[in-house]
């Protein structure tokens, strides 16, 4: 490889970078909002569908008289999340209050959700990415 070539493939890798940053990175401003109610021992809707390659903020709005959690280690695992401080590690929300998970859903498959707490008297739910 002569220094030349050398010299046009690293200027070629330049520019390229930041295309494929810009091309992988969402933009959360334009994320659809998915609201989901967390009822003290049920979370309305219970059964949540997504579209890969579409950003999206699930909003916990926790109108029970419990902490609430979202717990979906395997859904967590298979999306890009915006904002993982959220995630504690799961989405908890005190009662009266709401919080937002960002996230990209990247590869279609079907997850299961519940609440750490609630899971025993029927506090769960299922997720689909197509």
């Amino acid at each position: 490889m002569t220094v030349k070539s050398c010299a046009a493939a690293v200027l070629a890798a330049l520019f390229l970078l930041p295309c494929r940053i810009a091309a992988a990175a969402p933009d959360w401003s334009r994320a659809q909002t998915v609201t989901v109610k967390m009822i003290d021992d049920q979370f309305v809707p219970d059964h949540l569908q997504f579209r890969a390659g579409i950003p999206y903020r699930l909003h916990f709005v926790n109108r029970g008289k419990d902490w609430h959690e979202f717990t979906a280690p395997q859904f967590v695992h298979a999306v890009t999340i915006g904002d993982p401080q959220v995630l504690t590690p799961d989405v908890a929300v005190p009662p009266g209050e709401t919080k937002d998970l960002y996230f990209l859903a990247s590869h279609p498959g079907h997850f299961r959700f519940w609440c750490a707490d609630h899971d025993w008297d029927g506090m769960v739910g299922t997720i689909a990415i197509k």
